[in-house]
């Protein structure tokens, strides 16, 4: 399993509040994670840091090999994340209002593991096709589900940073977690918006199924996504799954 990711600010913003990060627990599964700061100039780095960062460390320390465990251990290491960061947004005036996206990724022998809070999106690319597996937590979804919008209005619509669910900001994390089989050949795309707003579902596929190193691949969504503006920092993580995968 070959894991690749990078992360860019962009060609409008002055600092990268995107933060990104793959680690292991002792019974060797992978965890791969990408966090999107919101509140700008209000600490939007700090927690996108810190979600990544903290549950990064916990989860080395963690020794499940078990989805049913993992989904547990998610829940409420989200929720303890989010408490962190409230309390460090109290603790500093120049915090006050942060928050992040998160989107993530747990691969098991021959299952993995999606889990989101915000627009930070995951995709499975498989035998040619694209697939989004995560659901946005934003208003502009809300007017699609509703029918209010279309999908094409949604990708400009004025109000579209505006985030329904995060980490930090509400007291309520809730995130979404969904289990996954696995097959040979699988890609798996963790982003985020910066991404996802600049490039089309079809330049991802064409990237995807490309014969490029999944680390090229990265640079090259990245490459798209400046030449289109840029307007926020991006950030691309690919999980390519070999040729095989276990069965339990």
């Amino acid at each position: 399993m070959d894991f690749a990711y990078r992360s860019d600010i962009g060609q409008q913003r002055k600092e990268n509040e995107d933060y990104v990060g793959v680690f292991k627990n002792t019974a060797g599964i992978n965890f791969a994670i990408v966090a999107d700061g919101i509140g700008g100039h209000q600490g939007g780095d700090v927690a996108s840091e810190m979600a990544v960062s903290h549950m990064g460390y916990r989860f080395e320390n963690t020794t499940f090999s078990d989805p049913t465990d993992a989904v547990k251990w998610l829940a409420a290491e989200v929720q303890d994340e989010n408490q962190h960061i409230i309390e460090k947004a109290r603790e500093f005036s120049d915090l006050n209002g942060m928050g992040t996206t998160m989107v993530a990724a747990l691969m098991f022998n021959d299952e993995f593991l999606m889990a989101n809070i915000g627009d930070s999106r995951g995709y499975l690319f498989r035998d040619g096709q694209l697939q989004q597996l995560t659901e946005d937590h934003s208003l502009v979804n809300e007017l699609v589900k509703r029918g209010e919008i279309s999908a094409e209005q949604a990708r400009q619509h004025p109000q579209k940073n505006i985030i329904t669910r995060t980490l930090g900001i509400s007291p309520d994390a809730d995130i979404d977690t969904n289990l996954y089989k696995m097959a040979p050949g699988d890609q798996l795309l963790l982003c985020s918006d910066g991404l996802t707003n600049m490039v089309t579902d079809q330049q991802l596929t064409t990237v995807l199924q490309s014969d490029q190193p999944a680390a090229d691949k990265c640079a090259t969504l990245i490459k798209l996504a400046n030449s289109a503006g840029g307007y926020d920092n991006i950030t691309a993580l690919i999980v390519a799954v070999d040729g095989e995968v276990a069965s339990k």
